[in-house]
């Protein structure tokens, strides 16, 4: 999502919505695309020169592989799974009650400089306290918008540090989890590590299952949702990595109409709680975000009608997944496991 704004849509819609990640591509119309920008180059040693060709086609010459790296807390928590740390964090990191938001994976949070934890916030004294070597996010748009680097304050933070940015718009699951690999590989991570390695196998393993499981149940209708207190939102399948991906294994998911996506550029569908049956669904994926009402939060009648949510089909989708191979595994399971075992109710 860009930082940018229209009076369109409201902060708290766009980030509730499952698949709604694409804000940029909402209200950015312009840069072009460059999904397909080519591969980072590998560190040569802790000490020797690095350089990163990201997903914006801009390499990162350092004369040294970063140290103090500062990064969108999704991408610090992929890293940290590799083996990296990461000085200082920006976006979802600490939740209300002061533990670790579902964003930072396995981080101890303690140990990181927490910048921002919500939207158009990120505190530009800290983060250059911290001499950061290297800013790394992800990107929602063709634009190559950093997310959840603030509009307001990009440019004093562009100053400081070079940027890179890994791309989850538009193209599946398997490119940005490649990227990620590719990134910390060249920041000295050991990616022939029995941990890595096996992540790596039981995604493929958990892949071939799911694609099994849409084979033989083709029926099953699967709908993404998410929820405000306002809307919900269905998601298309376009344009999020995990839903194309998904999609791409043979999953049936429910598609709002490109008429009525048109608004969103493309991302989701805005349904009134009163209208929330308007698709028919076997198994319902809701946002696990901490931004998006969760489903045992949910008292609208209308979703406790739905034959999914009656039948307990309801699981929870990773809208944001954690770009490691270790932590998209259940996330392919899950699914998985839920077609293996769901009826039909629609």
């Amino acid at each position: 999502m860009s930082n940018a704004r229209t009076a369109r849509f409201s902060r708290r819609g766009l980030l509730a919505a499952g698949g709604a990640l694409g804000l940029g591509a909402v209200l950015t119309a312009c840069g072009d695309d460059k999904k397909d920008s080519g591969s980072g180059s590998k560190g040569e040693a802790k000490s020797g020169p690095w350089s990163y060709k990201d997903d914006r086609g801009k390499t990162v010459k350092l004369d040294k592989v970063p140290a103090n790296i500062v990064a969108f807390t999704g991408v610090a928590a992929a890293l940290y799974d590799y083996g990296i740390e990461v000085k200082g964090v920006f976006g979802p990191t600490k939740t209300k009650d002061g533990k670790a938001d579902v964003q930072a994976g396995d981080m101890d949070i303690s140990k990181v400089t927490i910048l921002g934890n919500v939207w158009d916030q990120f505190n530009v004294e800290k983060y250059a306290a911290l001499a950061p070597d290297v800013l790394i996010s992800t990107t929602f748009d063709s634009a190559g918008t950093l997310w959840y680097v603030p509009e307001k304050s990009k440019d004093k933070i562009a100053k400081l540090a070079p940027s890179v940015a890994i791309s989850v718009y538009d193209r599946q699951l398997t490119k940005p989890l490649q990227r990620m690999w590719e990134l910390a590989e060249s920041l000295g991570a050991d990616m022939k590590a029995a941990k890595v390695v096996e992540a790596k196998k039981r995604f493929e393993e958990a892949s071939e299952r799911l694609r099994k499981a849409a084979k033989a149940n083709p029926d099953i209708k699967v709908m993404a949702g998410s929820a405000s207190q306002e809307l919900f939102y269905v998601s298309g399948s376009n344009l999020s990595v995990d839903l194309e991906y998904f999609k791409s294994l043979g999953v049936n998911f429910v598609e709002p109409s490109e008429e009525a996506k048109k608004d969103t550029g493309g991302w989701f569908e805005s349904l009134s709680w009163e209208n929330i049956d308007k698709y028919e669904a076997d198994i319902i994926m809701m946002d696990d975000r901490t931004s998006a009402i969760q489903p045992k939060d949910i008292t609208e009648a209308t979703w406790k009608k739905l034959p999914a949510v009656k039948a307990g089909q309801v699981i929870p989708r990773s809208a944001e997944p954690i770009l490691s191979y270790g932590k998209c595994v259940p996330l392919v399971e899950n699914l998985a496991a839920a077609l293996e075992k769901a009826k039909k109710v629609s």
